[in-house]
């Protein structure tokens, strides 16, 4: 408990001193939003500064390597260095990877000075060598290839699995994305996510007589406390008015964090339940997009379907709050199915396993 406490400590702290004098620095440098035409009410946020994920990213990375450091050992002061998993360094290797094809994303918008950055076939080919490299790394470390849901269903992926990190790395980034549109929505409602993610694999940690990767779910949980205190850091400017954005380089990191997380906990197809909000945010789209081409007619007023509210003359605050709450329900329905099924499995009945 003291090293997740440490590491979100250290996040968020980190987070939220340093993103003043980073917001300043954009500014000099003109690095701003650049808004869609087509999102009428959001003009004025124009030039914001944007690419706040770089922060976030490297409060993470500090927040994880303070948190190996021990001063203090059998009752004294003694400087040691605990061991980094290959769990915490996958998950690690995720989250920078896909913020680096954000990072680039984001360049080119502010070079280009327009809203689109990287080409689809470039951002997809960004994505193909971090889900490769992360499902090769995970592979040789011993990983479970097997889906899973609240844990492993016998159902061995193979040679299927690069495929199936690939579209749950880049579904994810992408669907976090999409929810990146109003001020504070996207990191608020991550905060949640991540959470989650900590009690996941905090729980894992204290009972590895039922959960296979439990040997590593302690790293999970301190990565995702890093996460967890690295976004409350950044929700501070972000919320509205903001006066950061997080850009590519933060949503592309954020989604890729969850996605890998989820592989490494066994939770998998849980993350459908955690991340309900980012889901239906694609669906959105999805839809609005098959819709518009099968017949011609649109089912939101804007997709992702946030906008459609904004544009019904919801206030955005009023927005994202209530998107809060759905992203809170959604992890809260998650917990439960995660800890119903701890329940009926049978281990409470074992000597020494408390509820």
């Amino acid at each position: 408990m003291i090293r997740l406490g440490m590491a979100a400590g250290v996040a968020f702290l980190a987070s939220i001193l340093v993103m003043p004098w980073v917001i300043r620095k954009l500014r000099q440098h003109n690095i701003g939003q650049f808004i869609q035409e087509e999102v009428e009410g959001h003009f004025h946020k124009q030039g914001t500064p944007t690419m706040g994920g770089v922060v976030m990213i490297g409060a993470v990375l500090a927040a994880y390597l303070i948190s190996h450091i021990r001063v203090w050992d059998l009752d004294r002061v003694h400087l040691s260095v605990e061991p980094f998993s290959i769990g915490g360094m996958l998950a690690i290797l995720a989250f920078v990877g896909m913020g680096v094809i954000g990072l680039a994303d984001d360049y080119l918008k502010v070079s280009r000075k327009r809203s689109l950055g990287l080409s689809k076939a470039g951002k997809f080919g960004g994505q193909l060598m971090v889900a490769a490299a992360f499902a090769w790394a995970a592979t040789q470390a011993g990983v479970s290839t097997q889906l899973s849901f609240t844990r492993p269903l016998n159902i061995d992926l193979g040679v299927f699995f690069v495929v199936f990190v690939l579209l749950w790395l880049s579904g994810m980034a992408n669907a976090v994305n999409f929810a990146d549109g109003m001020d504070g929505l996207a990191a608020g409602s991550a905060a949640l996510v991540f959470g989650a993610f900590v009690l996941i694999g905090y729980w894992k940690f204290r009972h590895p007589e039922f959960y296979p990767t439990a040997d590593s779910s302690l790293e999970m949980a301190v990565v995702s406390a890093s996460m967890l205190g690295a976004t409350l850091g950044f929700l501070w400017w972000n919320a509205a008015p903001a006066r950061v954005f997080m850009g590519d380089v933060g949503s592309q990191a954020l989604g890729g964090l969850m996605a890998a997380l989820a592989i490494l906990t066994n939770t998998e197809l849980l993350l459908l339940f955690l991340g309900g909000l980012y889901v239906a945010e694609m669906v959105s789209v999805i839809l609005q997009v098959a819709s518009f081409h099968l017949f011609g007619r649109r089912i939101f007023r804007m997709a992702p379907f946030h906008y459609h509210f904004d544009l019904k003359g919801w206030p955005e605050t009023t927005v994202v709050v209530r998107f809060w709450i759905i992203a809170g329900l959604c992890a809260g329905i998650a917990l439960a199915i995660f800890y119903g099924d701890f329940v009926n499995s049978g281990l409470l009945d074992l000597p020494g396993v408390g509820r």
